[in-house]
């Protein structure tokens, strides 16, 4: 890039998984069915829990919120790596870069404050079950999915602000499939050490705070189930918390290997564990918590069933009206 335009870059370019053009189409094919499923499954498990009263408890409050972010939140990265897939310019403007970057990270700070509402959701329905209708009230739900939302958008306003006071002259190629804030950085030319020391600190601490929540929960949890005497007590108890465990794992797990290491060693590795909380982690919470919930399969066939039910009536009303 020029030197005449230090402080305002009109657009980047995302230099995306791979560079290769024959490896583009395949991988717009399989970005294009992922993206597709996330949607399709998040969604049933939206109208499942909406349309059966049984799940009518915080527990599938809370994941049916889950999945709302998760479509919004493989929405903000996704459909721009579609489009640039197939195109020979990958480009991003300046301010659909800030766009995209807020976006991820409002979206990527609800899920994880939503998986620590569900932690403690389950930590009571174990620990104290006749006090969990008590406990888990409204208003107590209302106050667990209003925290992460105020603080998610004034959490990622100070990152894009902060981002948005740099100096870009040496390069506008983004090593990243979108506008994440790490390889952002790495294309500065002014000083990003009060950009690192948020992120050390206050990003740190919003991203752990949540994880620590979790971790008390599930010590609480496991405490509690160890004190029940019979296996299959201890089997039930451990089965309601399995689904949300094998999510906190795969989110969790991929975000610590990209964030808790220095802004120098971002590499193509980095771009490929993030593929696994912000697109795939998406994509398989639905089957993680239908396939190992009987209440959300019993909840799935029934929406299903009666969307057969409606097709069914539709098709024999068409037919009644076309026919002879």
């Amino acid at each position: 890039m020029g030197m005449s335009n230090l402080t305002r870059l009109s657009e980047f370019i995302l230099l995306g998984l791979s560079s290769r053009s024959e490896d583009q189409r395949p991988l717009f094919a399989l970005f294009l069915i992922i993206y597709l499923v996330t949607l399709m499954g998040n969604l049933l498990i939206i109208l499942a829990i909406h349309s059966d009263p049984r799940l009518q408890n915080p527990m599938y409050f809370f994941l049916s919120i889950l999945s709302f972010a998760d479509i919004c939140y493989t929405t903000v990265i996704v459909p721009k790596m579609l489009v640039n897939f197939l195109s020979e310019k990958k480009t991003i403007s300046y301010a659909e870069c800030l766009a995209q970057m807020y976006f991820f990270l409002v979206f990527g700070n609800i899920d994880s404050y939503l998986l620590a509402a569900m932690a403690i959701d389950r930590c009571v329905a174990i620990c104290n079950p006749f006090h969990y209708v008590t406990v888990m009230n409204c208003r107590c739900c209302v106050l667990l999915l209003a925290f992460p939302i105020t603080f998610s958008y004034f959490h990622s306003l100070l990152h894009v602000l902060l981002v948005n006071q740099l100096t870009f002259c040496a390069s506008n190629v983004i090593h990243h499939f979108f506008c994440d804030v790490n390889p952002v950085l790495k294309l500065s030319c002014s000083s990003t050490f009060v950009n690192e020391i948020v992120a050390m600190t206050e990003g740190l601490a919003s991203v752990m705070a949540p994880f620590v929540c979790i971790i008390i929960s599930y010590l609480r949890i496991l405490i509690t189930v160890l004190k029940i005497p019979s296996a299959a007590g201890k089997h039930k108890a451990f089965s309601t918390c399995s689904s949300h465990l094998t999510v906190v794992i795969l989110f969790y797990g991929s975000i610590s290997y990209v964030y808790l290491q220095p802004l120098s060693s971002y590499t193509v590795k980095d771009r490929i564990a993030t593929i696994n909380y912000t697109v795939l982690t998406s994509m398989l919470n639905p089957f993680i918590y239908s396939l190992r919930n009987k209440d959300m399969k019993w909840g799935l066939q029934k929406l299903i069933n009666k969307v057969k039910s409606q097709m069914g009536r539709f098709s024999t009303k068409t037919n009644k009206i076309c026919g002879p």
